[in-house]
């Protein structure tokens, strides 16, 4: 076999005539960077740190360098998780074997080219479609078509790309490539690139579209009326820069980023390659996940269960069959479980006087021995035809009916031994759907096989409900799936069409849906599922069009990447608290202070101080640390309850150290001092409250945040523009602070109230 020449490969590079990599890949360095830097925010912060720069405030320009740090630290995260992605990407590539000038070459799949002759044997996947040249294979075409029945392919006949040789070797024409193989055409309509259906992402972009819309319009009004009473540009400058600096939550989207980047990295360390950041947080909230039977509850291999000796005619069976499987040499599952039952026998070799091949029209393959004659094993109706009696047919139907393979074998036309062949469950599948079960997940069966075979293999993995299957052939229309979705636990005999409509009917029921599958049949209802999980183990097209791989094809991971999610969620959520209520309280002084004739009282360098000792620091920590609480509710609701409460506080602890200035009539100095400490205490109250329950690490860590807020109030002073305050200020002080917990408590109970009376669980802000 000669195969292209190098000339002719070349001449086809030029034309583009290469088998195109059609997969979506990880954003560029230079789009992470981008994404990073060309941000709403920043643009807002860019332009407010020229302003303070244009009146030579230099000293209140931090927040300009925290937002430097906040771009640089993203940037590494993403990249750093980047690379994880690419390198286990790299390692899922598969190769393939070219003929070219005469000599075999390995290759990418994306370097193969129309007409290259490809070589394929025994587990190899197809690459691309093809034209077998020479040689002949069994072929499974289950991942394209769902049959997991071997199909015999001869020279003239067409290989479909995606599918698997399961037996024999072939020498095989490229006929099509990329985007017009058959397997690329079935996915077509599924190679997009899907807006991820994230609460947290959502409600952030959310936030960010009601903040923006905010922002000029406040900050032109608070700048006149800043300059309106104290006449200086510089006093209006630095106050209104104080004022939009604190509405501007620009750490929590990097938050979300970092703790989501590192979800990543972890659950790399489980051989778990994640392809969208977003799909963590959706698998923590799936409530219903559709699992196939093979590679999830079974292993995809198959074992003998039992074996049925029909005659004694022959005392050496076991020899028979060590033989017979070592001559067929065969690869199906069926196969593998009878050599693996008869290979470690001791025996001698037979002669062999002619082989006959398995076929999938005949269904059996047989040995003559000299020794013994022939010897044919294969399906009980295909093998014994009219000697097929009644009592063996109905021990078959039993193992059948409990979800068993039954093969018989035969020796010159008489049946000799019947074999009971099973799935092989895992060991891990039975602990794995206990714990969903426990977390309230509803799990599906979703099979192309029997239903009562994958209904007795699902009953025996501890599955509940089991018994309730339904053969899918028996759906005629998308009515009858909505209502069946409602009814069935396992659906037997499904078409792709069918998967596809049965995880649209679950999420038009109000279910978040994640889905495991391996074939490219699969690729329609993966990009529908909600959470879309592929095995390594599969084909390209069901990895290219899934959010998770599981690397090992270990459905025992599962639980981990939960964990992960629900540790992703809860704490951008408690973090996402720590922000908003600092939003919220900004833009509630800033519409006071536009309407009342009162300089605002804050500097952008104070609100860069506890910025970062009540927020910025502790919403790190506090967004990597452990937690495997079920998520609950929704993000933005669940994160406004408190959010709201916090910012209400600080905005009364504010108003009531402006009136008692007013009273004793303090300088501008003095009243910048006071609220200043009364916003520390307000945000150290809310901390707290985010921090319950509280650890070791969360006590030092508010702990440290009043002992460097104390040392900065003592020593530095003139760079926060702090005053030495009076006795009587300070008992002020500490009586709004002791006020200010059940002033919060109330309030929160008033924001629970009425959310519970105005918006149900499912509300939501596009």
């Amino acid at each position: 076999m000669q195969g292209l020449t190098k000339a002719e490969v070349e001449e086809r590079i030029n034309k583009g005539l290469v088998n195109t990599d059609v997969q979506i890949k990880t954003k560029t360095i230079g789009q992470i960077i981008s994404g990073h830097t060309f941000t709403m925010f920043n643009f807002v912060i860019a332009i407010l740190a020229i302003c303070v720069a244009m009146v030579n405030s230099f000293k209140n320009m931090t927040f300009a360098g925290v937002a430097v740090w906040n771009l640089i630290l993203g940037v590494f995260q993403e990249i750093k998780a980047k690379r994880i992605i690419d390198k286990l990407s790299l390692l899922t590539n598969p190769k393939s074997v070219v003929i070219r000038d005469g000599k075999e070459q390995n290759v990418a799949l994306g370097e193969i080219v129309l007409d290259d002759i490809i070589f394929l044997q025994n587990g190899n996947q197809i690459p691309a479609d093809c034209i077998v040249c020479e040689g002949e294979c069994q072929v499974n075409e289950g991942l394209i078509t769902g049959e997991s029945e071997p199909v015999l392919k001869k020279q003239g006949d067409e290989l479909l790309s995606g599918s698997f040789i399961v037996s024999g070797r072939t020498f095989a024409k490229v006929i099509h490539i990329g985007m017009d193989n058959y397997v690329n055409k079935i996915t077509s309509q599924a190679k997009y690139i899907k807006k991820p259906n994230s609460q947290i992402l959502n409600s952030i972009n959310t936030i960010i579209k009601y903040i923006s819309i905010c922002l000029i319009p406040l900050g032109i009004l608070l700048f006149l009326q800043q300059y309106n009473i104290a006449g200086s540009i510089r006093e209006a400058v630095i106050g209104t820069v104080a004022g939009i600096i604190g509405m501007i939550p620009s750490g929590l989207v990097l938050l979300t980023t970092i703790v989501m980047s590192v979800s990543v990295i972890r659950l790399s360390k489980y051989n778990t390659l994640v392809q969208e950041m977003a799909c963590v947080e959706m698998l923590a909230r799936v409530d219903v996940l559709c699992l196939d039977k093979t590679g999830t509850i079974t292993e995809g291999s198959m074992k003998v269960d039992d074996v049925h000796i029909l005659t004694d005619d022959y005392d050496d069976f076991g020899c028979i069959m060590h033989n017979f499987c070592k001559v067929i040499g065969d690869n199906n599952p069926t196969f593998c479980a009878v050599n693996e039952k008869f290979k470690d026998i001791k025996c001698n070799d037979y002669s062999v006087k002619e082989i006959i091949p398995f076929s999938s029209a005949r269904k059996y393959s047989g040995v003559v021995f000299d020794e013994f004659g022939k010897v044919i094993m294969g399906a009980p109706e295909f093998v014994l035809g009219n000697t097929y009696d009644e009592e063996l047919k109905f021990k078959v139907d039993e193992y059948s009916a409990k979800g068993k393979r039954v093969v018989v074998v035969c020796i010159n036309d008489k049946a000799v031994a019947m074999i009971v062949i099973g799935d092989i469950i895992r060991e891990e599948a039975k602990e794995t759907l206990e714990f969903f079960e426990e977390q309230g997940v509803i799990i599906k069966i979703i099979s192309g096989d029997n239903p009562v075979t994958v209904s007795k293999v699902a009953e025996d993995a501890g599955l509940k409900n089991a018994d309730k299957w339904i053969n899918a052939t028996e759906l005629k229309s998308d009515e009858e799936i909505y209502e069946a979705v409602k009814e069935y636990t396992v659906f037997g005999r499904v078409t792709p069409e069918q998967k596809y409509k049965i995880i649209k009917a679950l999420k038009e029921q109000g279910h978040t849906v994640g889905m495991t599958g391996d074939g490219a049949n699969d690729v329609m209802a993966l990009k529908e599922s909600d959470c879309s999980i592929a095995m390594q183990s599969g084909s390209d097209a069901a990895r290219n069009a899934s959010q998770l791989i599981l690397l090992d094809s270990n459905f025992a991971s599962m639980p981990k990447i939960v964990a992960e999610g629900r540790r992703t969620i809860n704490n951008v959520e408690r973090s996402a608290v720590l922000y908003l209520s600092k939003t919220i309280y900004s833009i509630i002084l800033c519409l006071i202070f536009i309407f009342i004739s009162l300089a605002y009282p804050f500097q952008p360098i104070q609100f860069t101080l506890i910025g970062a000792l009540s927020i910025g620091i502790p919403s790190f920590i506090l967004g990597l640390q452990p937690n495997k609480n079920l998520v609950r509710g929704n993000f933005l609701v669940n994160v406004l309850k408190k959010a709201v409460p916090g910012g209400i506080m600080v905005v009364l602890n504010i108003v009531a150290g402006i009136i008692l200035a007013n009273i004793l009539n303090l300088s501008s100095e003095h009243i910048s001092t006071m609220c200043t400490i009364l916003m520390a205490v307000a945000s150290m109250i809310i901390l707290l409250d985010v921090c319950r329950p509280v650890n070791l690490l969360r006590g030092i860590m508010i702990l440290c945040f009043a002992v460097c807020f104390i040392i900065a109030l003592n020593y530095m002073e003139g760079i926060f523009g702090i005053s030495i305050l009076k006795i009587e200020i300070y008992t002020f002080i500490a009586a709004c602070g002791l006020i200010s917990y059940s002033v919060y408590t109330c309030i929160s109970l008033l924001v629970d109230y009425f959310f519970a009376r105005n918006m149900s669980n499912d509300f939501y802000l596009n």
